[in-house]
Order: structure tokens, then C-alpha cells, then sequence
């Protein structure tokens, strides 16, 4: 097993914490360059009444706090779920250099399934993107919950 599936196994086990508020459960970990987690996040839209505040977004503020600067150069940002254009948005601006996610998302992705401004030649910062890791056990999250719904 290499290092970006063992980190989107930490990912999972706090994404499945996520419905204990009502939200989707989706997490994301910010890794440092020496690979201790700067911050952790996952959605709180349900538990905050608040848009933006997807897993994404939640661990880059973190992160940013963390660090004392909202330039993430030289971390890595895990996620189970492809980012949508507004957290998209948020990681190019942040300056993150790689993401690691796991399920694709066919309706709002930002990554490339329908999207892809991680790597979009026209904005300021490029991310590197390694897709599809534990993807299966990351969509099983999804189903789960959304199942449960109907």
C-alpha cells in the first residue's frame, strides 16, 4: 500500500463521521511536506447552515491557520470525493501542488470529469492530481448514505 492510499484511508474513517451531523460524508486531510497532517476537514454544511463549508474548504482554512499563511506550497490535499469548482477554486488559489482523491464526482467534479480547473493552462497555479485512490470504498461511503435517504 503507498502513502496516498494510506492517507485516503485516514480520509475515509473521518468521512464516515460526517453523517453524524446530517452531511454528506466527504473529508479531506491536508498533509504537510514531511507527511504529518496540518488540518482535517469534512463537510459541515448541515451543522453550520453554510454553503461553502465543504470538507475542502473547511481543511484548507485549517490548514492555513495552522500554518500561519494561506500559501499551502508544498502540501497535500486528500479528499474522498472529487472537488466541485468552488473547492477546486479554493486549492488553486491556496497554491496547494497536489491533490490525491478518491471517488469521482460524474455531476459537479472539477478535477476532470466535468471540470478541470486543478490543471486549467489559463489560471495562475496548476495542480498535480492523482485520481481514483480507494475510489471504490469512497463512492461505498456515498452510496451508503444516499441510500439510506431514499
Amino acid at each position: 500500500m503507498n502513502r496516498y492510499e494510506e492517507w485516503m484511508l485516514a480520509a475515509i474513517s473521518e468521512a464516515s463521521h460526517a453523517p453524524e451531523t446530517g452531511d454528506v460524508p466527504v473529508a479531506a486531510i491536508v498533509y504537510g511536506s514531511d507527511g504529518q497532517i496540518l488540518a482535517v476537514g469534512r463537510n459541515e454544511r448541515e451543522k453550520l447552515q453554510d454553503p461553502t463549508a465543504h470538507a475542502e474548504i473547511v481543511a484548507i482554512r485549517a490548514a492555513a491557520e495552522a500554518l500561519g499563511d494561506w500559501h499551502l506550497v508544498d502540501t497535500t490535499l486528500v479528499v474522498t470525493l472529487e472537488p466541485c469548482a468552488m473547492c477546486a477554486g479554493a486549492i488553486v488559489n491556496a497554491r496547494i501542488p497536489r491533490v490525491v482523491f478518491g471517488a469521482w464526482d460524474e455531476k459537479a467534479g472539477a478535477a476532470g470529469s466535468v471540470h478541470d480547473l486543478l490543471r486549467d493552462r489559463s489560471l495562475n497555479h496548476r495542480v498535480e492530481v492523482f485520481a481514483g485512490i480507494q475510489a471504490e470504498a469512497c463512492a461505498a461511503l456515498l452510496l451508503d448514505f444516499f441510500g439510506e435517504r431514499r
